[in-house]
Formats: C-alpha cells, sequence, structure tokens
C-alpha cells in the first residue's frame, strides 16, 4: 500500500485537539421564515437526542449537544477528524416571535425548530367602516 507522508500532520491533529477542548465544536444551521413560523435547521449527527438540550431565556435560544468520542482502550484509532466532544450554539430572536410555543424535532441528524411568528405581529387587515348618512372624506394614500 502507497501512503502519502505529511510531516506536519500529527502536529496539526494535536493542535486541533488540544483547540477543541477549550471550546464547543461548530454546529452548523440553516434559517428561514416559512409563512407563519421561523424555522432552524442544526446539522447534529452521530448525536443522541437525549444529549440534546433547548434553552431560552429572554430572547436567547441555546442549543448545546453531546457526540461521544471514540476513545476507548481496546481501540487503536488510525484516523480520527470526526468531531466529538460539547456542540453549542446561541441565536438571537426577535420581539416578533412566540418563544412559548416552540416545537424540537430531531430526526437523520437534523435538529429542526418551529417557531411561531407571534400573533401581534402577524400582518392583518383593517376594514374601514362608514355611515349612510354622513358625508364621506376621501382619504389620499
Amino acid at each position: 500500500m502507497l501512503m502519502r507522508t505529511d510531516p506536519f500532520r500529527e502536529f496539526d491533529r494535536i493542535t486541533q485537539r488540544l483547540l477543541e477542548n477549550g471550546r464547543p465544536a461548530v454546529m452548523p444551521m440553516d434559517a428561514y421564515r416559512e409563512n407563519d413560523d421561523f424555522v432552524v435547521h442544526f446539522d447534529l449527527p452521530g448525536v443522541s437526542p437525549e444529549s440534546i438540550d433547548l434553552e431560552v431565556e429572554r430572547n436567547v435560544l441555546t442549543v448545546k449537544a453531546e457526540r461521544p468520542g471514540l476513545r476507548r482502550d481496546d481501540l487503536e484509532l488510525i484516523v480520527n477528524e470526526r468531531p466529538s466532544g460539547t456542540f453549542s450554539r446561541q441565536v438571537f430572536l426577535g420581539d416578533t416571535l412566540d418563544t412559548d410555543r416552540i416545537t424540537a424535532n430531531y430526526a437523520d441528524g437534523v435538529l429542526t425548530l418551529r417557531i411561531p411568528v407571534a400573533e401581534q405581529s402577524k400582518a392583518r387587515k383593517i376594514t374601514v367602516g362608514h355611515d349612510a348618512g354622513r358625508e364621506q372624506t376621501s382619504i389620499k394614500a
């Protein structure tokens, strides 16, 4: 078998491990508005649903999850590139969202949150009434 060697590869791997222990790993996300819901998707492959922790304080949503590593005494790791440890992400939510009615679903490694737009923030039509016996005034926009 032919293998390419990189003298700095092991140094990069050790440096990456040291940095990972001090900070949470990456948690990519997509967010968009769909009708009357604000939808957020977080990529969390390999995470157990029981390890996912969601918390809303004021208008800050915090998502935490943990993916265990492969460190065991009976394993000899050849390549270990997938991130493990604690993942954390904070999302600042606007005042127009109803944080009391957030729903969460985890399927196929993706955590999906649906946050409804608050009723008072939804667009609504206002009807203009008129009195039949009075002279009407025209309103110009």
